[in-house]
Protein backbone atom coordinates (compact mmCIF):
# COMPACT_ATOMS: atom_id res chain seq x y z
CA UNK A 1 0.00 0.00 0.00
CA UNK A 2 1.55 3.30 -1.07
CA UNK A 3 2.05 6.35 1.15
CA UNK A 4 0.72 9.70 0.01
CA UNK A 5 3.05 12.45 1.19
CA UNK A 6 1.65 15.75 2.38
CA UNK A 7 2.63 19.37 2.23
CA UNK A 8 4.03 20.81 5.44
CA UNK A 9 1.40 21.81 7.97
CA UNK A 10 2.46 23.79 11.07
CA UNK A 11 2.01 21.68 14.16
CA UNK A 12 1.22 18.52 12.24
CA UNK A 13 4.19 17.72 9.98
CA UNK A 14 7.91 17.56 10.93
CA UNK A 15 8.84 19.25 7.65
CA UNK A 16 12.28 20.17 8.96
CA UNK A 17 13.30 16.53 9.39
CA UNK A 18 14.49 15.00 6.11
CA UNK A 19 15.16 11.65 7.76
CA UNK A 20 11.45 10.79 7.50
CA UNK A 21 8.55 11.16 5.12
CA UNK A 22 5.10 11.80 6.53
CA UNK A 23 1.66 11.42 5.01
CA UNK A 24 -1.31 9.07 4.86
CA UNK A 25 -1.87 5.64 3.38
CA UNK A 26 -3.35 5.80 -0.11
CA UNK A 27 -7.13 5.90 0.30
CA UNK A 28 -7.01 6.84 4.01
CA UNK A 29 -7.20 10.66 4.13
CA UNK A 30 -7.88 11.05 7.86
CA UNK A 31 -5.93 8.38 9.74
CA UNK A 32 -3.48 7.01 10.46
CA UNK A 33 -0.70 9.54 10.03
CA UNK A 34 2.24 7.64 8.53
CA UNK A 35 5.85 8.29 9.47
CA UNK A 36 8.19 6.49 7.07
CA UNK A 37 11.93 6.16 7.65
CA UNK A 38 13.64 7.74 4.65
CA UNK A 39 17.11 7.36 6.12
CA UNK A 40 18.56 3.84 6.53
CA UNK A 41 19.40 2.90 10.08
CA UNK A 42 17.17 5.54 11.68
CA UNK A 43 16.28 4.25 15.18
CA UNK A 44 12.59 4.75 15.94
CA UNK A 45 13.01 5.12 19.71
CA UNK A 46 15.63 7.85 19.27
CA UNK A 47 13.57 9.68 16.64
CA UNK A 48 10.44 9.50 18.81
CA UNK A 49 12.28 10.93 21.80
CA UNK A 50 13.50 13.87 19.73
CA UNK A 51 10.03 14.52 18.27
CA UNK A 52 7.71 13.75 21.19
CA UNK A 53 5.86 17.12 21.08
CA UNK A 54 5.08 16.55 17.39
CA UNK A 55 3.95 13.00 18.11
CA UNK A 56 1.57 14.24 20.79
CA UNK A 57 0.13 16.88 18.46
CA UNK A 58 -0.31 14.44 15.56
CA UNK A 59 -1.84 11.80 17.82
CA UNK A 60 -4.38 14.24 19.28
CA UNK A 61 -5.44 15.27 15.79
CA UNK A 62 -5.52 11.93 13.95
CA UNK A 63 -5.74 9.46 16.84
CA UNK A 64 -3.28 7.04 15.21
CA UNK A 65 0.30 7.08 13.90
CA UNK A 66 1.78 4.25 11.83
CA UNK A 67 5.59 4.00 11.81
CA UNK A 68 6.86 2.11 8.77
CA UNK A 69 10.28 1.31 7.38
CA UNK A 70 12.19 1.64 10.69
CA UNK A 71 12.91 -2.09 10.78
CA UNK A 72 11.74 -2.62 14.36
CA UNK A 73 12.26 -6.35 14.82
CA UNK A 74 12.43 -7.12 18.53
CA UNK A 75 10.56 -6.48 21.75
CA UNK A 76 13.38 -4.52 23.39
CA UNK A 77 13.41 -1.98 20.58
CA UNK A 78 9.60 -1.68 20.71
CA UNK A 79 9.65 -1.21 24.48
CA UNK A 80 12.28 1.51 24.15
CA UNK A 81 10.13 3.28 21.53
CA UNK A 82 7.06 3.17 23.77
CA UNK A 83 9.05 4.60 26.67
CA UNK A 84 10.40 7.39 24.44
CA UNK A 85 6.94 8.22 23.09
CA UNK A 86 4.83 7.63 26.20
CA UNK A 87 6.83 6.98 29.36
CA UNK A 88 6.99 3.78 31.40
CA UNK A 89 4.73 0.93 30.32
CA UNK A 90 1.79 -0.20 32.43
CA UNK A 91 1.13 -3.73 33.72
CA UNK A 92 -1.95 -5.49 32.35
CA UNK A 93 -3.99 -6.06 35.51
CA UNK A 94 -7.77 -6.52 35.89
CA UNK A 95 -7.73 -8.44 32.64
CA UNK A 96 -10.55 -9.19 30.23
CA UNK A 97 -8.71 -11.35 27.69
CA UNK A 98 -5.92 -13.92 27.64
CA UNK A 99 -2.46 -12.46 27.03
CA UNK A 100 1.07 -13.64 27.77
CA UNK A 101 3.78 -11.36 29.14
CA UNK A 102 6.61 -11.30 26.61
CA UNK A 103 9.07 -9.07 28.44
CA UNK A 104 8.68 -6.29 30.99
CA UNK A 105 5.21 -4.87 30.38
CA UNK A 106 5.03 -5.92 26.74
CA UNK A 107 2.36 -8.57 26.09
CA UNK A 108 1.06 -10.68 23.26
CA UNK A 109 -2.04 -9.35 21.56
CA UNK A 110 -5.27 -11.06 22.64
CA UNK A 111 -4.88 -14.82 22.29
CA UNK A 112 -8.28 -15.72 20.85
CA UNK A 113 -8.52 -18.38 18.10
CA UNK A 114 -7.41 -17.24 14.66
CA UNK A 115 -10.85 -17.74 13.10
CA UNK A 116 -12.49 -15.26 15.49
CA UNK A 117 -13.08 -11.57 14.86
CA UNK A 118 -12.33 -9.43 17.92
CA UNK A 119 -14.89 -6.59 18.01
CA UNK A 120 -13.92 -2.93 18.15
CA UNK A 121 -13.07 -1.60 21.59
CA UNK A 122 -11.02 1.01 23.40
CA UNK A 123 -8.56 -0.75 25.67
CA UNK A 124 -9.74 -1.31 29.25
CA UNK A 125 -12.80 0.94 28.84
CA UNK A 126 -14.71 -1.68 30.86
CA UNK A 127 -13.00 -0.07 33.87
CA UNK A 128 -12.76 3.45 35.28
CA UNK A 129 -9.00 3.54 34.59
CA UNK A 130 -7.30 2.95 31.28
CA UNK A 131 -4.09 3.65 29.33
CA UNK A 132 -4.12 6.82 27.25
CA UNK A 133 -1.74 5.25 24.75
CA UNK A 134 -1.50 1.75 23.29
CA UNK A 135 1.13 0.59 20.83
CA UNK A 136 1.39 -2.47 18.58
CA UNK A 137 4.40 -4.05 16.89
CA UNK A 138 3.93 -6.45 13.97
CA UNK A 139 6.62 -9.14 14.20
CA UNK A 140 5.06 -11.83 12.00
CA UNK A 141 2.46 -11.00 9.35
CA UNK A 142 -0.37 -13.52 8.89
CA UNK A 143 -0.69 -15.39 5.61
CA UNK A 144 -4.11 -13.83 5.10
CA UNK A 145 -5.90 -11.01 6.93
CA UNK A 146 -4.93 -10.55 10.58
CA UNK A 147 -5.20 -6.76 10.35
CA UNK A 148 -5.75 -4.51 13.36
CA UNK A 149 -8.61 -2.30 12.11
CA UNK A 150 -9.09 1.07 13.81
CA UNK A 151 -12.10 3.37 14.21
CA UNK A 152 -12.26 6.98 15.39
CA UNK A 153 -14.16 7.04 18.71
CA UNK A 154 -15.21 10.66 18.13
CA UNK A 155 -16.90 9.74 14.87
CA UNK A 156 -18.41 6.59 16.38
CA UNK A 157 -19.95 8.75 19.13
CA UNK A 158 -21.41 11.14 16.53
CA UNK A 159 -22.90 8.27 14.48
CA UNK A 160 -24.80 6.73 17.38
CA UNK A 161 -28.32 8.24 17.67
CA UNK A 162 -28.56 11.01 20.27
CA UNK A 163 -31.18 9.25 22.43
CA UNK A 164 -28.90 6.21 22.77
CA UNK A 165 -25.83 8.33 23.49
CA UNK A 166 -27.69 10.29 26.15
CA UNK A 167 -28.73 7.21 28.10
CA UNK A 168 -25.23 5.72 28.05
CA UNK A 169 -23.75 9.08 29.02
CA UNK A 170 -26.17 9.57 31.91
CA UNK A 171 -26.40 6.05 33.32
CA UNK A 172 -23.11 4.50 32.30
CA UNK A 173 -22.61 0.76 31.84
CA UNK A 174 -22.83 -1.96 34.50
CA UNK A 175 -20.41 -4.84 33.91
CA UNK A 176 -21.27 -8.12 35.62
CA UNK A 177 -18.55 -10.78 35.51
CA UNK A 178 -18.29 -14.31 36.89
CA UNK A 179 -14.82 -15.79 37.34
CA UNK A 180 -14.57 -19.56 37.62
CA UNK A 181 -11.92 -22.19 36.79
CA UNK A 182 -14.13 -23.71 34.08
CA UNK A 183 -15.33 -20.69 32.04
CA UNK A 184 -13.58 -17.57 30.73
CA UNK A 185 -10.66 -16.37 32.89
CA UNK A 186 -10.16 -17.44 36.53
CA UNK A 187 -9.88 -14.63 39.08
CA UNK A 188 -6.19 -15.36 39.69
CA UNK A 189 -5.47 -14.52 36.03
CA UNK A 190 -7.76 -11.50 35.87
CA UNK A 191 -6.44 -9.76 39.00
CA UNK A 192 -2.90 -11.17 38.82
CA UNK A 193 -2.97 -12.14 42.52
CA UNK A 194 -3.04 -15.37 44.51
CA UNK A 195 -5.42 -14.72 47.40
CA UNK A 196 -9.04 -13.71 47.85
CA UNK A 197 -7.93 -11.00 50.27
CA UNK A 198 -5.88 -9.33 47.54
CA UNK A 199 -8.88 -9.44 45.20
CA UNK A 200 -11.12 -7.88 47.85
CA UNK A 201 -8.60 -5.09 48.44
CA UNK A 202 -8.30 -4.35 44.72
CA UNK A 203 -12.08 -4.23 44.34
CA UNK A 204 -12.54 -1.91 47.33
CA UNK A 205 -9.94 0.51 45.94
CA UNK A 206 -11.44 0.36 42.42
CA UNK A 207 -15.12 0.76 43.29
CA UNK A 208 -15.98 -2.81 42.27
CA UNK A 209 -18.64 -4.78 44.12
CA UNK A 210 -17.26 -8.27 44.79
CA UNK A 211 -19.27 -11.32 45.88
CA UNK A 212 -17.75 -14.74 46.55
CA UNK A 213 -20.24 -17.40 45.48
CA UNK A 214 -17.90 -20.15 46.61
CA UNK A 215 -14.14 -20.74 47.00
CA UNK A 216 -13.40 -20.53 43.26
CA UNK A 217 -16.39 -18.54 41.99
CA UNK A 218 -16.24 -14.75 42.19
CA UNK A 219 -18.90 -12.37 40.85
CA UNK A 220 -18.19 -8.66 40.38
CA UNK A 221 -20.29 -5.65 39.40
CA UNK A 222 -19.03 -2.23 38.45
CA UNK A 223 -20.69 0.80 36.88
CA UNK A 224 -18.38 2.65 34.50
CA UNK A 225 -18.63 5.44 31.95
CA UNK A 226 -20.41 5.01 28.63
CA UNK A 227 -19.08 8.26 27.18
CA UNK A 228 -15.95 10.17 28.18
CA UNK A 229 -14.36 13.54 27.44
CA UNK A 230 -10.77 13.54 26.23
CA UNK A 231 -8.66 15.44 28.81
CA UNK A 232 -6.58 17.26 26.17
CA UNK A 233 -8.82 17.77 23.13
CA UNK A 234 -12.08 18.21 25.09
CA UNK A 235 -13.92 15.98 22.60
CA UNK A 236 -16.56 13.44 23.58
CA UNK A 237 -15.75 9.84 22.70
CA UNK A 238 -17.53 6.50 22.87
CA UNK A 239 -15.71 4.86 25.78
CA UNK A 240 -17.13 1.51 26.88
CA UNK A 241 -17.25 -2.18 26.00
CA UNK A 242 -20.98 -2.72 26.48
CA UNK A 243 -21.42 -4.47 23.12
CA UNK A 244 -18.33 -6.64 23.53
CA UNK A 245 -19.17 -7.89 27.05
CA UNK A 246 -22.88 -8.33 26.37
CA UNK A 247 -24.14 -11.89 25.97
CA UNK A 248 -25.39 -11.03 22.46
CA UNK A 249 -21.77 -10.97 21.25
CA UNK A 250 -21.60 -14.75 21.76
CA UNK A 251 -22.64 -17.46 19.33
CA UNK A 252 -26.37 -18.23 19.89
CA UNK A 253 -25.65 -21.92 20.58
CA UNK A 254 -23.07 -20.96 23.20
CA UNK A 255 -25.52 -18.49 24.75
CA UNK A 256 -28.21 -21.16 25.00
CA UNK A 257 -25.79 -23.44 26.85
CA UNK A 258 -24.56 -20.69 29.18
CA UNK A 259 -28.07 -19.53 30.04
CA UNK A 260 -28.89 -22.96 31.49
CA UNK A 261 -27.12 -21.84 34.68
CA UNK A 262 -29.05 -18.56 34.79
CA UNK A 263 -28.29 -15.11 33.45
CA UNK A 264 -26.66 -14.08 36.74
CA UNK A 265 -23.94 -16.72 36.19
CA UNK A 266 -22.93 -15.69 32.68
CA UNK A 267 -19.14 -15.20 32.44
CA UNK A 268 -19.76 -11.58 31.45
CA UNK A 269 -22.72 -9.39 30.62
CA UNK A 270 -23.69 -5.72 30.53
CA UNK A 271 -26.62 -3.53 31.54
CA UNK A 272 -27.27 0.17 31.83
CA UNK A 273 -25.77 1.58 35.00
CA UNK A 274 -29.09 1.36 36.83
CA UNK A 275 -29.27 -2.38 36.13
CA UNK A 276 -31.91 -2.17 33.40
CA UNK A 277 -31.36 -4.19 30.19
CA UNK A 278 -29.79 -2.58 27.13
CA UNK A 279 -32.15 -3.00 24.19
CA UNK A 280 -30.98 -4.80 21.02
CA UNK A 281 -31.53 -1.67 18.91
CA UNK A 282 -28.83 0.11 20.91
CA UNK A 283 -26.32 -2.65 20.24
CA UNK A 284 -27.25 -2.63 16.55
CA UNK A 285 -26.56 1.12 16.42
CA UNK A 286 -23.22 0.73 18.20
CA UNK A 287 -22.02 -2.09 15.96
CA UNK A 288 -23.22 -0.27 12.84
CA UNK A 289 -21.32 2.87 13.89
CA UNK A 290 -18.09 0.94 14.36
CA UNK A 291 -18.54 -0.83 11.03
CA UNK A 292 -19.11 2.47 9.24
CA UNK A 293 -15.94 3.99 10.70
CA UNK A 294 -13.68 0.95 10.32
CA UNK A 295 -10.28 1.59 8.70
CA UNK A 296 -8.58 -1.63 7.63
CA UNK A 297 -5.04 -1.71 6.21
CA UNK A 298 -2.53 -4.57 5.99
CA UNK A 299 0.35 -4.99 8.40
CA UNK A 300 3.93 -5.03 7.17
CA UNK A 301 6.68 -6.71 9.18
CA UNK A 302 8.23 -4.19 11.55
CA UNK A 303 5.26 -1.81 11.52
CA UNK A 304 4.56 0.02 14.78
CA UNK A 305 1.08 1.47 15.34
CA UNK A 306 0.58 4.00 18.14
CA UNK A 307 -2.98 4.92 19.16
CA UNK A 308 -4.52 7.47 21.47
CA UNK A 309 -6.66 4.93 23.28
CA UNK A 310 -9.52 7.37 23.85
CA UNK A 311 -9.62 8.74 20.32
CA UNK A 312 -9.16 5.49 18.43
CA UNK A 313 -10.70 2.05 18.98
CA UNK A 314 -9.15 -1.11 17.56
CA UNK A 315 -10.14 -4.67 16.70
CA UNK A 316 -8.64 -7.77 15.10
CA UNK A 317 -9.55 -9.51 11.86
CA UNK A 318 -9.55 -13.31 11.62
CA UNK A 319 -6.42 -14.76 10.02
CA UNK A 320 -4.66 -17.80 8.66
CA UNK A 321 -1.05 -18.83 9.19
CA UNK A 322 1.22 -17.58 11.95
CA UNK A 323 0.69 -14.05 13.29
CA UNK A 324 2.61 -12.28 16.04
CA UNK A 325 1.71 -8.81 17.29
CA UNK A 326 2.89 -7.52 20.66
CA UNK A 327 1.33 -4.71 22.68
CA UNK A 328 2.40 -2.07 25.18
CA UNK A 329 0.25 0.39 27.13
CA UNK A 330 1.18 3.66 28.83
CA UNK A 331 -0.08 6.80 30.59
CA UNK A 332 -2.73 5.75 33.12
CA UNK A 333 -5.88 7.88 33.27
CA UNK A 334 -8.80 7.61 35.70
CA UNK A 335 -12.36 8.65 34.85
CA UNK A 336 -14.33 10.93 37.14
CA UNK A 337 -17.63 9.42 35.96
CA UNK A 338 -20.48 9.41 38.44
CA UNK A 339 -23.81 7.87 37.26
CA UNK A 340 -26.84 10.12 37.54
Amino acid sequence: MSIVTEAAEPGTTPSHDHRVRTGRLDGFPAAPVVVYAAQPGLVLADWAGENRPWLESALHEAGAILFRGFGVDDVDEFQRFMQSASGELLPYNYRSSPRTKVKGNVYTSTEYPADQQIPFHTEMSYTRSWPMKIGFLSLIVAATQGETPIADSRRVYERIPAQIRERFERLGVMYVRNYTPWLDLPWQNVFQVDTREEVDEFCRESGIEAEWIDEDHLRTRQVCQGVATHPVTGEKVWMNQAHLFHVSSQDPEVVEMLMEDGEENLPRNTYYGDGSPIDPEAFDAIRDAYAAEALVFPWEKGDVLLLDNMLMAHSRSPFTGERKVVVGMAEAFTSDFVPS
